[in-house]
């Protein structure tokens, strides 16, 4: 037993409340070096009288590890525990000053969960498990109201390019909300509305007013009642890491210099605020001059970021924010912005566009979820690129799981493209069996997927600017078969709980082997999901239950002699089973 790998460490992902009753545990180990996991569990004021064991999950894997999980919910929502560890030559006990060879004659030194208080439950809210997300790139999508239409603006359906205009608005959308029904999506992420001088609006000019070319203050509320009677939930975009240089507080620091009234409004390294051999004298997003960094831990800057949250909660009823560039604003302004959010409406939806590991966000005090990108890119190298193998792919996946309580993991944003990235059906090479596999992996692993608007009817499109095209609403060029597919997953995800918020366990995944079979299970549901993203049909044998299955298969795929399923996929291809 390789004592070095074990590890668990109280609160965060390792040791967390689920909700107010149950707490989860996890225990890591080394990959395939321990038998058996019990957990010692009891009350630590009545230890003798309340002292339990209960054996734990081997619930994932990745390369290194195996990752042990149980649920437990205390009398009294305390406890103490520790973990004992078994092979068949070995036993251990691991406590919180370390690991011993003796079982423990007291609590006294073993881990500690002093009290589940229900304010400190990471609750996201509930209906994002059951979301279904649209991204709209508001200038690209459909031009609803010409008389606001940019000047210059081109005709649509040409070549984008970083500057030029199309017109799309929020009337466009709202004429359109019958495709968004028909799909099947019920939840909205528009890319910044709000007055800007650039096609993308990330260079906010004025937080209070919906831009001009996209409508008026007005026409948003009437586009988010209008998708309130369809079931529809909006989602926002907070530009609140940086402002754009027609901010006026930032003009007025051009002119004013460091006399202004806002000079601590933002991060000046040197006056006056100029740009030398490319680099601002001033923090800024990346090194844009034309999007000032904002200096969140100002009272002045706090009060109005946090005005503009509440704002758009109370005024147009918005459903949440997605926060741009989170990661580089400061913890104590989001853990100030989540209690304006949540006190302006509960079940809001707070989600931060992160990159990287996001559990320091994702604590409870600050944000919901953030964008899945990791998760992106496990999917987009095992189906889109071809460059991982099925083991590949569960280890990566078993990594990210572990990596955040199991709240967070129901609720995070998934996503296979955006207006940052280059189109699905183009990293496919625009082959739609691939994108087809992609987007099934989406849909039936945990998290809230989201569709770029477009790619449900095929648009192609390489790195910005090329990602950003004009929706095409003519049907005669749109690819409906592939409408229908994204039609017929999403039903399949809203229809069945277990692939929102059901267990995960895989079935098949091995090296340098493109087959992959994992099932999603809740209660008495049951659903096989086998893919084969190899180039060549190929068959993929799985030991089942005979009895469960043998009303659903035919005898060819169900043995007769073992009781082995025998799938027979196409090359990318993939097979859905299930069993009540």
């Amino acid at each position: 037993m390789l004592l070095e790998a074990i590890y668990h460490r109280p609160k965060s992902n390792w040791a967390y409340a689920y909700d107010e009753r149950t707490i989860h545990l996890r225990l890591r180990t080394k990959r395939d070096d321990v038998e058996r996991v019990t957990l010692i569990v009891g009350d630590k004021y009545a230890w003798d009288r309340t002292v339990e064991e209960l054996p734990m999950t081997k619930w994932v894997s990745d390369t290194l590890f195996d990752y042990w999980h149980v649920a437990v919910q205390p009398l009294m929502r305390r406890m103490r525990y520790a973990f004992r560890l078994e092979t068949d030559e070995d036993t251990v006990w691991f406590v919180e000053t370390g690991i011993v060879n003796e079982a423990p004659k007291d609590s006294i030194k073993m881990f500690d969960f002093p009290f589940l208080n229900p304010a400190d439950v990471f609750t996201p809210p509930a209906w994002v498990k059951d979301a279904i997300f649209y991204q709209i790139f508001p200038e690209r999508f459909a031009n609803g109201d010409p008389d606001i239409n940019p000047k210059g603006v081109e005709p649509w359906g040409g070549e984008p390019t970083p500057k030029n205009y199309f017109g799309g608005d929020l009337q466009g959308v709202i004429d359109h909300l019958d495709h968004l029904s028909a799909l099947g999506v019920n939840a909205i992420y528009f890319n910044p509305l709000f007055k800007a001088t650039t096609n993308h609006k990330y260079d906010t000019a004025d937080y209070m007013t919906v831009d001009p070319h996209f409508g008026t203050n007005e026409t948003l509320k009437k586009l988010v009642k209008a998708c309130h009677e369809r079931g529809i939930r909006v989602l926002l975009d907070a530009v609140f890491n940086h402002c754009g240089h027609t901010f006026p507080p930032f003009l007025d620091v051009m002119e004013k210099g460091a006399d202004s009234r806002y000079a601590g409004w933002f991060h000046v390294r040197e006056w006056p605020l100029d740009v030398k051999d490319g680099m601002p004298t001033f923090d800024t997003f990346a090194y844009e001059p034309i999007m000032p960094k904002l200096n969140t831990e100002h009272p002045e800057v706090k009060e109005y970021l946090l005005n503009v949250a509440k704002y758009w909660i109370e005024e147009v009823d918005i459903d949440g924010w997605r926060l741009d560039v989170a990661n580089e604003v400061d913890h104590r302004f989001w853990r100030e912005f989540r209690d304006v959010v949540k006190k302006a409406k509960p079940d809001a939806y707070i989600l931060g566009e992160i990159f990287h590991d996001s559990m320091p966000w994702l604590m409870g005090d600050q944000f919901d979820a953030v964008m899945n990108y990791p998760l992106t890119n496990i999917i987009i190298e095992f189906a889109a690129k071809k460059e991982q193998d099925g083991a590949s792919f569960a280890n990566a996946l078993g990594t990210l799981l572990a990596s955040y309580p199991q709240q967070a993991n129901e609720v995070a944003f998934n996503l296979l493209g955006s207006h940052d990235t280059v189109r699905l059906l183009t990293l496919c090479d625009e082959d739609k069996q691939r994108m087809k596999l992609a987007t099934l992996l989406q849909f039936t692993l945990a998290g809230t997927p989201c569709v770029y608007y477009g790619d449900e009817i095929g648009l192609t499109g390489d790195h910005d600017p090329g990602c950003r095209k004009c929706m095409e609403w003519d049907e005669a060029k749109q690819d409906r078969e592939l409408f229908a597919f994204f039609r017929q997953v999403i039903a399949l995800r809203k229809q069945y709980e277990a692939l929102r918020t059901g267990d995960l366990t895989f079935r098949f995944a091995q090296e340098n082997d493109l087959r992959l079979a994992y099932e999603r299970s809740l209660g008495s549901d049951c659903l096989i999901v086998a893919v084969n993203a190899g180039s060549e049909a190929d068959t993929l044998v799985l030991p089942v239950d005979r009895d469960r299955w043998k009303d659903l298969l035919t005898e060819e795929e169900l043995s007769a002699d073992s009781g082995d399923l025998r799938l027979h996929l196409p090359a990318n291809g993939f097979r859905l089973l299930l069993a009540q």
